[in-house]
């Protein structure tokens, strides 16, 4: 789990393509913390197994499913990407619950600059546009923010300027794909409030304490 909060912008060194799967060698101060082996870290959004790590940089193993439906596949030596470890339960949760599970891709559909900030739309295809919210949490690349304004084709956000000097945002620009994972909490709901679900059947007080607590 993690916040979406992105403690470094690591660089790919190298991806080694293996048939439909891959491994990736990024670069990363991160490596110079307490980094374990066999721990999670998010790349992009995505979350990896820390393999093998050296002074520098840590390896990670990419499924053919995580190649298929999010961006790692499309990166190259030199890449930047946004990493961040996993949270520890005595950390602040500064963002929101992310769990580096990408639902889908979406485009940069503009990027303009509003006051102190720069405004970022993004166009979405397929069922998760129906998670994004306005005034909720979303997670671009593994970044959370909050969504602005939700219209017919996506959605927008505003990028402060610490955000965007400290993650790849900064690089992106109209015709760019990035990975999108919604809120965590509006999947559960659906999925407890949906006739025929076995969750819905048997939630009668798991609905009611979700009312109770202002989550429905």
């Amino acid at each position: 789990m993690f916040t979406g909060l992105i403690q470094d912008i690591g660089t790919l060194k190298a991806i080694d393509r293996r048939g439909d799967a891959a491994v990736l060698r990024i670069a990363s101060r991160l490596v110079q913390d307490d980094l374990q082996l066999g721990e999670s870290i998010a790349v992009n959004g995505v979350c990896l197994t820390v393999t093998d790590w050296d002074r520098d940089s840590f390896a990670a193993d990419v499924s053919p499913e995580s190649l298929q439906r999010t961006t790692l596949g499309q990166l190259h030596p030199g890449s930047a990407v946004n990493l961040e470890r996993a949270l520890r339960l005595c950390d602040r949760l500064g963002g929101h619950l992310v769990s580096g599970h990408v639902d889908c891709l979406a485009t940069v559909a503009r990027r303009y600059q509003d006051g102190n900030a720069i405004r970022f739309e993004f166009n979405v295809s397929g069922s998760a546009q129906r998670y994004l919210v306005e005034k909720g949490s979303v997670a671009i690349d593994g970044i959370s923010l909050t969504v602005n304004e939700v219209t017919p084709a996506g959605f927008g956000v505003a990028v402060i300027p610490h955000s965007l000097e400290k993650t790849t945002l900064k690089s992106r620009a109209t015709g760019d794909t990035v990975n999108i994972e919604t809120d965590l909490l509006g999947r559960y709901v659906e999925r407890l409030m949906t006739p025929g679900q076995q969750g819905a059947q048997q939630g009668g007080m798991t609905l009611d304490f979700l009312a109770k607590n202002g989550f429905v």
